[in-house]
């Protein structure tokens, strides 16, 4: 699988990476058997990007990929966590956390602040058994955002410096204030959330421009826009965001995937894809629960896709003209 790399750093990653969202029990839980599973699937399939999170099930997905990780060559694997939110333990007294399908055995604690990321990082690599970290991302700090830049950022750049980790950046949903580091600090990367997508093209207005400006790579997450985009054809109750599609959005999705099906192309397939056309992407992000969605996912990030599709995208009204596809030469043996 192609790697590329990441802004000006010598950190490189895979057009596809692996997210570890569904691992800490996002939505439904999952077992240890088959989070083990999963992992050794997406690394058979070439996936050596990893992303993980302290929020990913308080913990679980940070432990479990590093499970994966310490019994593979280091120098073969790229490795990102997250700082933001602290984990502090707590009597789960029976319940459930309120974000993922584990035992709350711990509660978080927003904390951008020097002492906050350290101990995060300190914290993460404890729990995932690595030396270090390759990629560390502001995660979702669109409510916290001065802090993040005033007090956060500082911290991940004295990291880098350190040689602690080798990237640094954010991960976010919000291109404004993406856009806003990007011009305002030295990233290196930053993790987009569903922003640049079949449905969404927002982040050609500020952030992707931005980015191929000061030459910072972009990741594009949540390509599938949380589940509308994930089948071939998007039925009714399908997610978008988060929350049930609404009935524009679904249309949308079905215009997309009717022209995708007219050219053999799986909806999933075109929509992992279209990200990487972009100079400024080097690679998507995609969370995988079982061996058999590895298999699924990697299978339609090989499809081969000509140019017409891209062409009847654009001519059906479905695709921002600025948006980079390869043109119809493209399809010239």
């Amino acid at each position: 699988m192609e790697r590329n790399r990441l802004g000006r750093s010598d950190v490189h990653v895979t057009e596809l990476g692996f997210g570890g969202g569904p691992l800490g029990g996002l939505f439904e839980p999952v077992d240890d058997d088959t989070a083990t599973r999963t992992l050794e699937a997406a690394w058979d399939s070439g996936i050596r990007y990893f992303d993980t999170s302290p929020h990913y099930g308080i913990g679980q997905s940070e432990r479990r990929v590093g499970a994966l990780l310490r019994g593979k060559p280091r120098d073969a694997w790229t490795l990102s966590t997250k700082v933001g939110r602290v984990l502090v333990p707590q009597d789960p007294g029976g319940r459930t956390d309120e974000a993922f399908e584990v035992p709350a055995t711990h509660r978080r604690v927003w904390d951008f602040t020097r002492d906050g990321v350290l101990r995060s990082v300190e914290d993460s690599l404890t729990r995932m058994g690595v030396d270090r970290i390759d990629v560390l991302y502001l995660h979702d700090a669109e409510e916290h955002f001065e802090d993040a830049l005033r007090d956060g950022y500082p911290a991940l750049a004295e990291l880098r410096a350190q040689g602690t980790v080798g990237a640094v950046g954010a991960g976010m949903y919000h291109t404004g204030k993406l856009t806003r580091l990007v011009e305002e600090t030295d990233v290196d990367v930053v993790m987009l959330s569903g922003r640049y997508t079949l449905l969404d093209h927002s982040a050609l207005d500020d952030l992707l421009p931005a980015c191929a400006a000061r030459g910072v790579s972009v990741l594009a997450a949540s390509v599938l826009n949380s589940g509308v985009l994930a089948t071939p054809r998007p039925s009714a109750g399908a997610t978008y965001d988060y929350a049930p599609a609404g009935p524009r959005t679904l249309e949308r999705a079905r215009r997309l995937a009717a022209v995708c099906e007219a050219h053999g192309v799986p909806l999933p397939a075109a929509a992992m894809l279209f990200p990487l056309h972009h100079p400024a992407v080097a690679g998507v992000v995609v969370g995988m629960r079982s061996a058999d969605e590895v298999r699924r996912d990697t299978d339609a990030f090989g499809t081969q896709i000509r140019a017409q599709l891209w062409s009847d995208l654009r001519g059906e009204g479905l695709l921002d003209t600025r948006a980079p596809v390869p043109g119809p030469q493209a399809d010239v043996p």
